[in-house]
């Protein structure tokens, strides 16, 4: 059985990008992670280190970890919509998802085998309702919550799809174009039990 990370291993897990997985830490650290299976560097310079999935497990199921997306924890999450406690919007949200977007761009870049950055990357597989969420409020729409209707994403019993559900069909073809251009492919459904309309939408491969 493989041994839990060190307190200070843990920490450097802890302090990772919570979108991008880049880590901070000394040489030392940093290739015990990679020993590990829980970290690997970049071939490409500067020779970055990030969080492999394995990495990505162990930070999100530490102690220490947020509760849930509205934890007041310091940790940026995308609005996935209908939080009880959601984040307060204004300039600094904004800003905030900008930098995560832009981070995540970072990350297609250099894990991609290609380089592309209009195409989903292996983080965005392993966490579809984030990474969903994530290309939706960088774009500017709006996720339900308090008195305010929007978009909201949730997961589906089926692999690499999440659900997408919008007050109306003009705003749900605007989440369908917007997750298109980010490199997902989507497709309109209805339930049917509530005749409910949704989108569902997979990080596109090729």
């Amino acid at each position: 059985m493989t041994r839990p990370p060190t307190a200070a291993q843990r920490r450097v897990i802890e302090a990772a990008d919570p979108v991008t997985g880049r880590l901070r830490g000394t040489e030392a650290q940093l290739a015990a992670l990679v020993k590990r299976g829980l970290a690997f560097r970049h071939p490409r310079p500067p020779h970055d280190h990030f969080l492999t999935p394995a990495g990505h497990r162990v930070r999100e199921t530490a102690p220490e970890a947020p509760a849930g997306p509205a934890a007041d924890t310091g940790v940026f999450a995308a609005r996935v919509g209908g939080e009880e406690a959601p984040p307060a919007s204004g300039p600094d949200r904004r800003r905030e998802v900008h930098s995560a977007w832009q981070g995540l761009l970072e990350l297609r870049r250099m894990t991609n085998p290609d380089g592309a950055v209009n195409r989903p990357c292996g983080w965005e597989r392993t966490h579809l309702v984030r990474a969903a969420a994530l290309a939706l409020e960088a774009a500017g729409h709006r996720p339900a919550g308090g008195d305010a209707d929007g978009y909201r994403v949730r997961a589906t019993p089926q692999p690499e799809a999440v659900a997408v559900y919008a007050p109306d069909a003009e705003t749900l073809a605007d989440c369908a174009g917007t997750l298109e251009r980010a490199g997902w492919q989507t497709g309109e459904h209805t339930e049917p039990r509530t005749r409910v309309r949704y989108l569902l939408a997979s990080p596109r491969r090729v």
